[in-house]
C-alpha cells in the first residue's frame, strides 16, 4: 500500500502528461553496487569513507557526491582518478545489475496510456548502456537524459529542466519518480511533484520530509497501486 502524505501538505492536483524516472535505486538495483565500487575507489587512494556516509550520498552527480564526502579540495584533486576507478570497478559488477520486479512493466503501462516517458539518470555512457539492456525498454521510452547531457547534477534542478523540454511538457503537467532525496529536491526545485520509491534504501518519513507527494516500497509496488497512485490522473 502506498505510504501517502496528508493531504493538507499536498498542492493541487493537476493533469500530467509526461512522468520523468530516475534509473539507479528506482528501476535497477545497483545502488549497493555504486556503493561498493566508490569504496574500492576510495580505498585505492588511501581515502577511508564508512559506506553509510557513500550510500547516503547516492544520487548525487559524481562531482557533488566527491565534495559531500571529501571535501572540496580532495574532490578536485583526486576527482577524475576517482571517477575512473569508480566506473572500473562498477562495471566489473555488471553482472550483478538487475532491473526490478516489474519495473519495465511498470514503463510500459505508463507508457501504453499514452504518457510520455522519460529516463534521467546521472550515469555515463557505460553505466547507461548497462541500463538500457537491463530494462530492454527503449522501444517505449520518449527520451533519456543522462549526466553527458547537463552540467549540473542533481539535487540541482538542471536534469529534470533537461527532461522537461525533451518530454515538451511544464513541471505542473509532470510526475517524476524517483528513490533518493536529491531526486526530490531536483524535482522540488524545478517545480515537479515527486512519486518516491524505498528501493534506494531511504526511508519513507526522510522522503516525504523532503517533498515526496507519496512513497511506495518500489516499482511493483508501484505498479500493483497504479490505479489509487498520484500518477492515475495521466491516465483520465
Amino acid at each position: 500500500m502506498p505510504r501517502r502524505v496528508p493531504p493538507e501538505r499536498r498542492k493541487e492536483i493537476v493533469i500530467a502528461t509526461a512522468v520523468l524516472f530516475d534509473v539507479d535505486g528506482t528501476l535497477v538495483d545497483s545502488n549497493y553496487l555504486h556503493v561498493h565500487a566508490w569504496q574500492r575507489a576510495f580505498r585505492e587512494l588511501d581515502r577511508d569513507v564508512a559506506s553509510w556516509r557513500v550510500h547516503r550520498a547516492i544520487g548525487m552527480g559524481s562531482g557533488k557526491l566527491l565534495a559531500e564526502l571529501l571535501g572540496q579540495a580532495d574532490a578536485d584533486e583526486l576527482g577524475s582518478r576517482l571517477e575512473d576507478l569508480h566506473r572500473r570497478f562498477y562495471l566489473e559488477t555488471a553482472e550483478l545489475l538487475r532491473p526490478f520486479d516489474q519495473a519495465a512493466a511498470l514503463i510500459r503501462v505508463i507508457a501504453g496510456h499514452g504518457v510520455r516517458v522519460l529516463l534521467a539518470t546521472s550515469a555515463g555512457p557505460d553505466e547507461l548502456d548497462l541500463q538500457r539492456k537491463a530494462l530492454d525498454v527503449d522501444d517505449v521510452v520518449a527520451g533519456i537524459v543522462a549526466g553527458d547531457d547537463v552540467e549540473a547534477t542533481k539535487p540541482d534542478p538542471e536534469p529534470v529542466y533537461a527532461a522537461l523540454e525533451r518530454a515538451g511538457t511544464e513541471p505542473a503537467d509532470t510526475i517524476f519518480v524517483g528513490d533518493s532525496v536529491w531526486d526530490v529536491l531536483a524535482a522540488t526545485k524545478a517545480g515537479v511533484r515527486t512519486v518516491a520509491v524505498l528501493s534506494g534504501g531511504v526511508g519513507a518519513a526522510e522522503l516525504t520530509e523532503a517533498g515526496a507527494i507519496a512513497t511506495y516500497d518500489d516499482a511493483e509496488a508501484l505498479l500493483d497501486g497504479l490505479d489509487q497512485s498520484p500518477l492515475a490522473e495521466l491516465f483520465t
